[in-house]
C-alpha cells in the first residue's frame, strides 16, 4: 500500500440505507472534494476550518447526483492523520456507486482493506495493537466483546507492553555499555536488581499469556456442545434455548447428521452451541460421519452438556461420561431431560441416588415444555467463570499477541536462567533484545510489510 495517494471509499455496510458514507483520505482529499462537491455557501472546503459540516450538491459536470453534507478534518487531526473528507448522502446503491466513481475520475483512488487504519498505524495515529482492536470492536458480538475491544482499542494493551519495554531497555542500555568497556571489567547493571525486574516481568508476562483462554473466550464466544445419545431431545434443547425452530426434531433416531451451530448471549457473554449428532453404533456411512465430528466439537469445547432421559436407566449414565474422554478443563453439566414423562415426584432424589458416578452439575429440565432453562443458563454462566468485569482488566484476546508474549517470556526465563549461571553479558544482552523484538511486534513497532497485509487484509473496505 502507498501512503502518497488520496483513497476513497464507501464506508458504510454494503447495500441501500437512509444514508451511507463515502470517506477520503490523503493530500488532495479536499481537493478532490471540490471538483465534485458544490457547498449551498459557495465555499471551497479547501478553505473551510477543520471539524466543520457542509452542506451542497454533489455534480458531475453540470448534472446532480445528490444533494450532500460532508465533513471535513484536517492533517494531523483526523482519524488517519491526513485531511479526510466525509460525505453523507442518500443510501441508494446507485448514488453510493455515482460519487465513488466520480471521485475516483477526479484523482482519487479505491482504498483496499483496512487502508485508512492501516494510514492511521503508519502516521503515528494508533499502535499496531490499537489498530487491531478497531477490527475486533467492529466485529464484537457481545457487550463483553466490545467492552474488551474498546479497552484496548483506547491504549490499555499497548500501556501494559509500554511498561515492560521500557524498564527493560533502561536496562539492556546499561548491559550494552557494559560491551563498550569490555576490557575495563566494569557493571553498570546491577545484577541483583536486574534479576528482580525480570523476576516481576516474568510474572506480568505469566498473567497477560494466560489470560488469552479468558480473553478469546470472551471475543470467539464460549463453545458449549450438546451431546448425547439419539432422540433424547438435544436438538429441541437447542431450539429452545435459542427460541428458534434452529434444528430438525423428529422421533426417528439419527435426525442430526452433522453439527448445527448457534449463539446466545447470557449476562452479556456470547456462548456458542453446538448440537452434534447422536452417539450411538451405525453402519450408516453419513451417520457415522457425523459421529466423528461430534467427538470433534466435544474435544473443542469449554463445556459439555451430556444430555440423557428422565426415564433412562441412571446406572448407564456412567458409560456415557467416560465416552466423552473430558479433559481436566473441560466442564461437564448432565442435563436429565423430559421430566414431563415422570410423575413420581420423589424421582429427581432417586434419579440422584442411583447415579453411579458423582457429577457436581446437574439439571432436570424439559426441553419441549421449555421447563427449569433459567437454571441451565445459570450452571453455565457460573461455570463459564466470566463476568462482563473480566472485560475490563487487561486481557490477550489476539493470536498474534499471543504468540509474541510467549516467545518473549521464554527469551526473558533464558535471561534469568542465565543470571543465575553468571552468563557473559553479550549473552544475556542477546536474550533481552529478542524479549524487547517480541514485545515490539505486538505495537508494531518490530514490524514487516507480510505482517501488515496479513492484518489489514481482513478489515472490512472503508475502515
Amino acid at each position: 500500500m502507498t501512503n502518497n495517494s488520496t483513497i476513497a471509499a464507501i464506508s458504510t455496510a454494503p447495500g441501500m440505507g437512509a444514508i451511507a458514507v463515502i470517506r477520503l483520505s490523503g493530500s488532495d482529499a479536499l481537493t478532490i472534494c471540490d471538483r465534485v462537491f458544490e457547498a449551498a455557501s459557495g465555499k471551497k472546503l479547501s478553505d473551510q476550518p477543520a471539524n466543520t459540516l457542509h452542506f451542497g450538491k454533489i455534480k458531475d459536470g453540470e448534472q446532480v447526483i445528490d444533494e450532500v453534507v460532508t465533513a471535513i478534518f484536517k492533517a494531523p487531526h483526523s482519524y488517519t492523520g491526513e485531511d479526510v473528507a466525509e460525505i453523507s448522502c442518500h443510501g441508494a446503491i446507485y448514488i453510493q456507486q455515482q460519487i465513488l466513481m466520480l471521485l475516483i475520475r477526479n484523482g482519487a483512488r479505491q482504498a483496499l482493506p483496512g487502508e485508512f487504519t492501516q494510514r492511521a498505524f503508519l502516521n503515528g495515529k494508533m499502535d499496531l495493537s490499537q489498530a487491531e482492536a478497531v477490527g475486533d470492536l467492529i466485529a464484537a458480538s457481545s457487550a463483553a466483546g466490545h467492552r474488551v475491544a474498546l479497552q484496548q482499542m483506547r491504549g490499555g494493551f499497548s500501556a501494559e507492553i509500554a511498561k515492560l519495554r521500557d524498564k527493560l531497555l533502561n536496562f539492556i542500555s546499561l548491559l550494552e555499555l557494559e560491551l563498550d568497556f569490555s576490557e575495563e571489567d566494569v557493571e553498570f547493571a546491577n545484577r541483583e536488581e536486574l534479576q528482580r525486574l525480570i523476576s516481576s516481568i516474568e510474572h506480568l508476562l505469566t498473567r497477560l499469556v494466560e489470560s488469552f483462554r479468558t480473553g478469546n473466550a470472551i471475543k470467539n464466544g464460549i463453545p458449549v456442545a450438546i451431546a448425547g445419545k439419539t432422540n433424547v431431545g438435544k436438538s429441541t434443547l437447542l431450539n429452545a434455548l435459542i427460541n428458534e425452530e434452529r434444528a430438525i426434531v423428529s422421533n426417528i433416531h439419527g435426525t442430526t447428521r452433522d453439527v448445527i451451530e448457534d449463539v446466545i448471549h447470557i449476562d452479556g457473554l456470547e456462548y456458542r452451541f453446538i448440537d452434534t449428532a447422536g452417539i450411538r453404533e451405525t453402519l450408516d456411512t453419513i451417520e457415522s460421519m457425523g459421529i466423528t465430528r461430534t467427538f470433534e466439537k466435544i474435544r473443542q469445547a469449554y463445556i459439555v452438556l451430556l444430555i440423557t432421559e428422565a426415564t433412562e436407566d441412571p446406572a448407564s449414565i456412567a458409560k456415557q461420561v467416560e465416552a466423552l474422554k473430558l479433559t481436566e478443563e473441560q466442564h461437564l453439566i448432565l442435563v436429565v431431560n423430559k421430566t414431563d414423562m415422570r410423575d413420581d415426584p420423589d424421582f429427581m432424589e432417586a434419579f440422584m441416588a442411583a447415579l453411579p458416578v458423582e457429577l457436581n452439575e446437574v439439571v432436570f429440565i424439559s426441553a419441549k415444555n421449555r421447563e427449569n432453562l433459567e437454571t441451565l443458563t445459570q450452571k453455565l454462566s457460573a461455570l463459564s467463570g466470566l463476568t462482563t468485569e473480566d472485560a475490563d482488566a487487561t486481557l490477550v484476546t489476539n493470536v498474534r499477541h499471543y504468540e509474541a508474549l510467549s516467545h518473549a517470556l521464554e527469551a526473558l526465563h533464558r535471561a534469568g536462567e542465565g543470571l543465575v549461571m553468571h552468563l557473559p553479558t553479550d549473552l544475556l544482552a542477546q536474550d533481552i533484545r529478542e524479549t524487547l523484538h517480541h514485545l515490539g511486534e505486538i505495537t508494531g513497532q518490530v514490524t514487516t510489510d507480510e505482517v501488515l497485509g496479513n492484518i489489514f487484509k481482513n478489515f472490512c473496505i472503508g475502515k
